[in-house]
């Protein structure tokens, strides 16, 4: 390992929390996007059964989302997303989509692949992915 200066790796460290910290948010706008796009509708039911998680885990997130104004929804209605919300879901989606492909040009085999890209679509830089993007542009005919 490279040797830093303590406010290099303090950046570091302070970006890696901030990326985990809106995981939550991209995973769940995603998967609220999916269902609509899929449905016509999402509900907590539909999301806890999708993200393998209690109906409360949904609840409490969904909670938070509305505060952060990503999405919006009423008792027994369904989650629709804001404006906000949908660029969210549609640019956590193309990242995800960017480093699945990027990850299957360079030989790693689909359903690994699947599993990774969801970790570290959350974990690169805008230049990461549009290196990603490129090489995987190259490496495909």
């Amino acid at each position: 390992m490279t040797h830093q200066a303590p406010q290099d790796r303090a950046q570091r460290f302070r970006t890696t929390r901030a990326a985990h910290a809106d995981e939550t948010a991209e995973d769940y706008v995603e998967a609220i996007a999916e269902l609509i796009d899929g449905r016509g509708e999402a509900r907590v039911r539909d999301l806890a059964a999708m993200m393998g998680v209690s109906h409360v885990t949904v609840t409490r997130i969904v909670t938070r989302l509305v505060k952060s104004g990503l999405i919006q929804t009423a008792p027994y209605r369904p989650i629709t997303l804001t404006t906000a919300g949908r660029k969210l879901a549609d640019e956590s989606r193309r990242r995800h989509e960017i480093v699945l492909a990027f990850l299957r040009a360079i030989g790693v085999p689909a359903p690994q692949a699947e599993i990774d890209a969801e970790g570290i679509e959350h974990h690169v830089s805008q230049a990461t992915i549009r290196a990603m993007k490129r090489l995987t542009e190259r490496l495909t005919p």
